[in-house]
């Protein structure tokens, strides 16, 4: 048997070492603390620009329930220098895991496979889900159980949104579902035949819809049922794991907030109901984490 000498089994050890120190340095190279960032003199937010929930206006600012949330909760804090980054919905963990950004203010849903990746604040929102189809619902779409009972029916999806696992959990095949980037594509994805509904929450159907006349949401929409419960979501702001501090003073502050006529108008005024802003306060994310 291959002996390692004794200068070569040291010299493994401190490389060994090293390489741990080097992970704990690159673990912990993207921490962030309130005070950090109030001697830099701004916050980085990031949003996909789907509307309702976070998205840039034509005025360059940043609109919808999670940004004018965050603007709120962010001011009380001392910080109202806000650097906004638009990205795809399925690159907001990767740049705050990487660094790039603070915060994401996207109403991303409190997902298990996603708390493993990073930490929320506790929800801002909840919302149901949805369908877009063509006008008319020619191929007489009202739910889920419709792509499983058809597989000449395709759905689109958008990447990194959580409408998959619902699907996959439904039994829709990868071969029924039409991948696209952002919700922006989903208007000429449905229109076009491409896909024959996109699957995403009520409220982005909803405003897709509206864009165009050839387009409508499923109006006795059958709400999804996985595990013998309804479908809902409960959106979050995403902070890296490593910034827990600055996580917790945010959500100290968005409690606070959350106490305010303010937040639930500004929540309204982007077509949540009353019943989505009462039951934000229904759930927690460490239940939501350990679903």
């Amino acid at each position: 048997m291959l002996r390692l000498s004794r200068r070569h089994a040291i010299r493994t050890g401190v490389a060994a070492i090293v390489a741990l120190g080097l992970a704990a340095v690159t673990s912990t190279a993207f921490a962030v603390t309130l005070d950090e960032i109030k001697e830099r003199g701004y916050v980085r937010v990031a949003v996909a620009n789907e509307i309702p929930y976070g998205y840039m206006g034509t005025d360059g600012e940043a609109h919808g329930a999670g940004p004018d949330v965050a603007k709120a909760v962010l001011a009380e804090m001392g910080l109202e220098d806000i650097q906004w980054t638009v990205t795809s919905f399925g690159s907001l963990i990767p740049a705050v895991k990487a660094g790039r950004v603070d915060m994401v203010a996207a109403e991303m849903a409190i997902l298990p496979q996603r708390c493993e990746q990073v930490n929320y604040s506790a929800p801002n929102s909840t919302y149901g889900e949805g369908l877009l189809i063509p006008e008319g619902n020619p191929k007489d779409i009202h739910s889920y159980d419709d792509f499983v009972e058809n597989e000449d029916l395709k759905v689109a999806i958008m990447s990194g949104a959580d409408q998959l696992e619902f699907l996959q959990e439904y039994g829709v095949p990868q071969s029924q579902m039409v991948m696209i980037n952002n919700n922006a594509d989903a208007i000429s994805a449905v229109a076009s035949g491409r896909a024959d509904a996109y699957a995403a929450t009520g409220q982005t159907a909803y405003n897709l819809a509206k864009k165009s006349d050839k387009l409508q949401i499923v109006e006795e929409f059958e709400d999804p049922v996985i595990d013998g419960e309804e479908v809902r979501s409960w959106g979050g702001f995403v902070f890296d794991k490593s910034s827990d501090s600055f996580r917790e003073a945010f959500n100290e502050a968005l409690k606070e907030y959350k106490q305010t006529d303010e937040w639930a108008e500004t929540l309204h005024g982007y077509g949540f109901s009353k019943t989505d802003t009462e039951q934000s306060f229904n759930r927690t994310p460490e239940e939501l984490c350990s679903e």
